[in-house]
């Protein structure tokens, strides 16, 4: 498959790394369906045995930061390196690299959890399953993933950022269905699907689910 949405993602990405980050400063507080969603992750993982927990697609860190604050083991990737210099400015202590989900930098069965908050949004459909794949890779069995997405139906794409400077990024909304039947067809069991502010023109969801166990 062409790579050309990976080179936008992590150009636009690097391009706007600092208006980004400000956007998303502060953004759980004011969230707690996202707070709690978090939470529940963390209980899960701990759950199936506790290990190391990949925040995939991390941005500038908050969340990482949030679930290590949870006392997860969390460690940040990210496809942008401004954004991975950002994170580890704002969060000294944990650990980000620069790497893309689609071909994770990780040893198979390596992983107690997987996060992906809001950043399988820029996978186009035809890769997703490929990223779950990998997800299903990394991950002990018993192992948890979080998936957090918009919902909807159409792709939408920016082309200015934050700090008002061009960029060229696309942003997938998908159901809950969708993401969910994904993550079966990987082998993931699902475990639940919390649909948020329904009556948002954006809704967003979250679907939790868990590497089987060998019977």
């Amino acid at each position: 498959m062409p790579d050309n949405w990976l080179n936008e993602t992590r150009e636009s990405y690097d391009t706007d790394a600092a208006g980004y980050a400000e956007k998303v400063r502060g953004l759980l507080d004011g969230r707690p369906y996202l707070r709690a969603g978090l939470a529940v992750f963390a209980e899960a993982v701990r759950e199936g045995g506790g290990g190391p927990v990949a925040d995939v697609g991390c941005g500038p860190g908050y969340v990482t930061r949030h679930l290590h604050d949870l006392g997860v083991d969390a460690f940040g990737i990210d496809l942008s390196p401004e954004m991975i210099a950002i994170a580890r400015q704002d969060h000294p202590g944990l650990g980000f690299e620069v790497g893309s989900m689609t071909d994770l930098p990780l040893a198979d069965r390596s992983l107690g959890g997987v996060l992906a908050f809001w950043s399988v949004i820029h996978i186009p459909d035809a890769a997703v399953p490929g990223v779950f794949e990998e997800f299903q890779r990394v991950l002990r069995p018993g192992g948890s993933v979080l998936v957090g997405f918009h919902v909807g139906d159409e792709t939408q794409r920016s082309t200015t950022g934050y700090t008002g400077r061009a960029i060229s990024v696309d942003s997938h909304r998908r159901t809950p269905e969708q993401i969910s039947q994904w993550l079966r067809e990987a082998g993931f069991s699902i475990e639940a699907e919390l649909l948020m502010r329904p009556d948002d023109d954006v809704p967003g969801a979250i679907v939790f689910a868990r590497k089987p166990r060998p019977d």
